[in-house]
């Protein structure tokens, strides 16, 4: 098989086109996300607002602001987990792509090389062992920093879904004492 460098402008362009399109998809799932998320926040304000509005006291309103901060506190952890979602399934749809087309690249460069190493003169030993070196050398490296990439996001995946528990492990404590604290100042006046 004869690579042309035709060939490698078509499979970059295809590449581009690929990822244009797997980005859009990403930024058109994320708009309509965002379109639900303020659709759904306009709806409970209004809710809210007029719940509120309906309290007879002040102990009431307390009571009824803390019913209503619970629900909107798991919308906004649940639309945290959604922008993660897709920012991921786009990030893993984009890094296979690469991989496959480094891995289609790095073939078609290795054939070439190979071609033209096969008709080297003789005594060029030397220098056709460096050019194989260079070459595993490079898909070494490029391997090595895939490898780290991918741990890195399986880190930051790990930590974002960590800081999201904490988050409702503090609004859960946090909520908790101040049920109490209303009924500890009323016995204080009394």
């Amino acid at each position: 098989m004869m690579t042309k460098p035709e060939d490698f402008a078509k499979t970059g362009f295809n590449f581009a086109l690929f990822f244009a399109n797997t980005a859009f998809d990403g930024i058109e799932r994320l708009a309509l996300l965002n379109l639900a998320a303020a659709r759904s926040i306009f709806e409970a304000s209004i809710g809210n607002i007029s719940t509120l509005l309906g309290a007879k006291d002040v102990q009431s309103f307390v009571s009824l602001q803390k019913s209503i901060s619970a629900p909107s506190l798991e919308k906004g952890m649940e639309y945290s987990r959604n922008v993660i979602a897709i920012a991921s399934e786009t990030k893993d749809k984009i890094a296979k792509e690469v991989e496959v087309h480094v891995a289609d690249t790095n073939a078609k460069v290795s054939g070439m090389v190979e071609k033209a190493l096969a008709s080297a003169p003789a005594g060029s030993e030397v220098a056709v062992a460096a050019v194989k070196t260079a070459i595993k050398t490079a898909n070494e490296a490029y391997e090595g920093l895939n490898k780290a990439a991918k741990q890195a996001a399986e880190v930051a995946e790990a930590s974002v879904s960590a800081a999201t528990q904490a988050t409702l492990k503090a609004a859960n404590v946090v909520a908790a004492p101040k049920a109490v604290a209303p009924k500890a100042v009323a016995k204080k006046a009394a």
